[in-house]
């Protein structure tokens, strides 16, 4: 399936024969994405396919060998100096793991950006982050604790609640879910999709579990060996028609997908 999201409209995200290798090994084959404005796209996939590549390529963190990454039909790939702060200021990031700088009491965490990038006073940003932690359920005393005091499933409401205090444009998401239990990611999950919809952002999001792609997506693209080999409404997943879509969201051992497993 090849069709794009919203195709009157120029898109939010669009990428364009994406190729990426590090050495002789080639991890983007020509990627073709793109993400309509405030549409929420999940990309899945195996571990080592991929995924984070492709977010680092949009971030500018790497540079693609060739092929064109634009956001609001400028093309981004080698911006640098003013125009890449600018690019920037538009993405929020929820990272694996979360990420949050242990040195720094929650409410420094949320407000980090509006911190350092946009001089907020520190009052005006301390009141930015406990509003924002209060739109993920979490209490205007937790903002004065430090991440090692905070469960998992907290400091991941904390990474969310710094990935939207800021109010960005675009917001990516790194396997949202892992380390949580299947309860817990559920309430991340609903967090995200609330918080999405009242920011009206756009979102990409990549992970490996199909119970986040299922609850997050408008739309779901599955990314294996360098190339986008399905995508389409999260809805036609289960009868995508594609061996290789059907047995990753299935979790089977046999099929045309191979598992590199090491002998002993």
């Amino acid at each position: 399936m090849t069709e794009t999201a919203h195709p009157d409209h120029q898109p939010k995200i669009e990428l364009t024969g994406v190729h990426k290798s590090f050495g002789e090994k080639k991890i983007l084959r020509g990627v073709n994405l793109s993400i309509g404005k405030s549409e929420s796209v999940v990309v899945i996939g195996g571990s080592g396919t991929g995924k984070s590549v492709l977010l680092k390529c949009i971030l500018g963190i790497l540079h693609p060998e060739s092929g064109n990454i634009k956001i609001d039909g400028k093309d981004v790939v080698g911006v640098r100096g003013r125009a890449k702060d600018k690019h920037l200021r538009k993405f929020g990031m929820l990272f694996q793991g979360s990420a949050l700088f242990d040195s720094l009491p929650v409410w420094q965490n949320v407000a980090f950006r509006p911190l350092q990038a946009q001089g907020m006073k520190k009052k005006e940003a301390r009141d930015l982050a406990i509003a924002t932690l209060g739109s993920v359920g979490l209490s205007p005393a937790v903002g004065d604790l430090y991440p090692a005091e905070l469960s998992g499933g907290m400091q991941k409401r904390v990474a969310l609640a710094r990935a939207i205090a800021a109010k960005p444009e675009i917001i990516f998401f790194d396997e949202p879910t892992t380390g949580l239990d299947p309860i817990m990611s559920d309430v991340i999950n609903e967090l995200i999709v609330k918080c999405v919809r009242e920011l009206g952002a756009t979102t990409l999001t990549i992970t490996h579990d199909m119970a986040s792609a299922r609850k997050i997506a408008d739309r779901i693209a599955m990314l294996h060996e360098g190339h986008i080999i399905w995508q389409g409404p999260k809805r036609d997943i289960d009868h995508s028609g594609n061996p290789y879509v059907d047995q990753f969201i299935h979790g089977r051992a046999e099929g045309p997908i191979r598992m590199q497993v090491r002998k002993v």
